[in-house]
């Protein structure tokens, strides 16, 4: 018996790339990384310096740097920073503590329920999302005034959870799809109810995309100025952090040293709660934008 012997041709690897290619992509990483990163090392800089040489001509960076613009800030030379910092804190956790249980609800009853009008209230979501924060700001003020809430902190935490919970229960609602529905089932036939299949069963199986809906609600509630600006009274006690950093924006100078070291203060929090759920983020945001 003769063996006929078969040519093999080689396929080439379709992820291998030429070496030009790889080192023009690093390059161009390289570049946009040092463009994302320079602003906020250049504030960084700024904060360091006093505020007759943070826009002088000539570009030194540590020329006069000093913690004295720290200082100031924290001492409420220009006003009451710790209290706009305990102010930014109560409403940035109760609106994610709200946003992220009205989701979380929300998204499970139409994952899991079957009801007349799932469909468009799913779409009222995204409708929602596409209104600009200006357009709303005249009714949501109407809104509060009659319910005795403008002005006050739960007024406020109410208006974010309006922006934050749509987004939030889409979210949510595309993670609870890729959870087996047997886990609901096993749990009904243990005896427990819809709502403690939720609360035991699958909300703890949900932790990624739970914590993808508190950073969003977070930061929604912690870096917004238009609807603070407009809902809180304009006394110093009652500011968040975002509207308090207007002090140092007069009309005739702008205090550009003390305005960057409040900005890096301001954004300790919000890079703080992003390092505690990061490892949750990449999960929770692919799985769910896999199901709407």
């Amino acid at each position: 018996m003769s063996i006929v012997q078969v040519p093999v041709t080689r396929i080439p690897l379709r992820g291998k790339r030429s070496r030009g290619r790889s080192v023009a992509l690093h390059a161009t990483l390289v570049v946009a990384s040092l463009i994302a990163v320079f602003p906020v090392f250049w504030v960084l800089v700024t904060s360091f310096k006093p505020d007759a040489r943070a826009v002088a001509p000539t570009i030194r960076l540590f020329d006069e740097s000093s913690l004295a613009n720290y200082g100031d800030v924290l001492s409420g030379q220009q006003g009451d920073f710790l209290a706009w910092v305990a102010n930014s804190v109560e409403i940035a956790l109760l609106t994610t503590v709200i946003a992220v249980f009205l989701s979380a609800t929300t998204g499970y009853a139409v994952s899991r329920f079957r009801f007349p009008g799932s469909r468009k209230l799913l779409l009222s979501f995204l409708v929602v999302q596409m209104f600009p924060f200006a357009v709303l700001i005249v009714p949501l003020f109407n809104v509060l005034l009659t319910l005795g809430l403008q002005g006050t902190s739960i007024g406020l935490v109410l208006v974010y959870c309006t922006t934050s919970v749509p987004f939030c229960t889409y979210m949510l609602k595309g993670y609870f799809d890729t959870i087996p529905g047997d886990i609901d089932e096993s749990g009904r036939v243990d005896g427990l109810s819809p709502f403690g299949v939720f609360w035991r069963l699958v909300l703890p199986l949900a932790r990624p995309g739970l914590a993808v809906t508190a950073f969003y609600a977070f930061l929604t509630a912690w870096g917004e100025v238009a609807f603070a600006s407009a809902f809180l009274s304009a006394s110093d006690e009652s500011k968040t952090l975002a509207v308090g950093l207007q002090v140092f924006v007069q009309q005739n100078r702008v205090e550009w040293g003390h305005l960057a070291a409040a900005s890096i203060l301001v954004a300790i929090p919000a890079v703080a709660v992003f390092y505690l759920v990061q490892r949750f983020l990449v999960t929770g945001l692919a799985a769910g934008a896999v199901k709407g």
